[in-house]
């Protein structure tokens, strides 16, 4: 008896390793979809997100993350920060009319590098810092 004990309780410390690892450290996601394209592959990349970025220091423009959809909380989105908050960014840079926007504190203008095919902070605006999950740190084709 006291076997399958020890086995349990080995297994219960392996899961509580995993979850906190990936609720504090890092974890992996599939990303699919045109949005992101050339980056990441229309039929799907793993990516793995980190979430010590957002700790201990400032996500920037330019950086690749995972969020939660502000559309849709049960999806996640995987986007590029083009705004962080202060910054002045044009709505949509390929409409003829340019309209700019500053991006609130505690938000993020998200955009897909797919301009064409992507719906992103030029449909749903600035995206709370909140629903930002981690910065994408490696693609698994």
């Amino acid at each position: 008896m006291s076997k399958y004990l020890k086995s349990a309780a080995l297994v219960l410390q392996v899961a509580c390793g995993v979850q906190l690892f990936n609720n504090h450290v890092a974890e992996f996601t599939w990303c699919f979809g045109p949005s992101m394209l050339p980056t990441l592959n229309m039929t799907g990349d793993i990516v793995g997100f980190e979430h010590l970025t957002q700790r201990f220091s400032k996500l920037g423009t330019g950086d690749l993350v995972v969020a939660v959809s502000p559309t849709d909380p049960s999806k996640l989105v995987c986007k590029r920060i083009i705004g962080v908050p202060g910054d002045k960014v044009v709505i949509d840079p390929v409409s003829p009319h340019r309209q700019y926007i500053t991006v609130p504190p505690g938000h993020y203008w998200l955009m897909g590098d797919n301009l064409s095919n992507s719906t992103d902070s030029r449909a749903y605006g600035p995206v709370s810092g909140g629903l930002v999950l981690g910065r994408v740190f490696a693609r698994v084709s």
